[in-house]
């Protein structure tokens, strides 16, 4: 009897199809803050609302953002840094995040 090919997970998620909706910007906030109040991504979220298998919780919940080399000019000098420490610049956004995200769970304007 021939036996199932044993695929990685690499080359099931080749298999996969990704779709993307245009949607309004109010539903796709409305996915967002949903998914973001129980902590989940939105991709997740939208699976969800389908009924269909998704994560609990996150995985790996971070954040992201694309920085250019100009960027990393930038932000060294902000944080009088060495633009070619990326390291230190790193530590420093991620500090600077942080301190964004106390005062705003903090600050009852919000």
């Amino acid at each position: 009897m021939a036996k199932k090919p044993d695929w990685s997970k690499e080359e099931q998620a080749v298999q996969a199809v990704q779709l993307a909706f245009d949607l309004s910007n109010d539903i796709q906030r409305a996915f967002r803050v949903s998914a973001a109040l129980q902590d989940m991504s939105t991709a997740d979220m939208v699976r969800k609302v389908l009924q269909l298998p998704y994560r609990r919780a996150r995985a790996r919940p971070r954040l992201t953002v694309t920085l250019k080399d100009e960027d990393f000019e930038l932000l060294a000098q902000k944080y009088r840094l060495d633009p070619q420490d990326r390291a230190a610049i790193r530590h420093r956004v991620a500090e600077e995040l942080q301190g964004f995200a106390r005062n705003y769970l903090t600050d009852s304007g919000h």
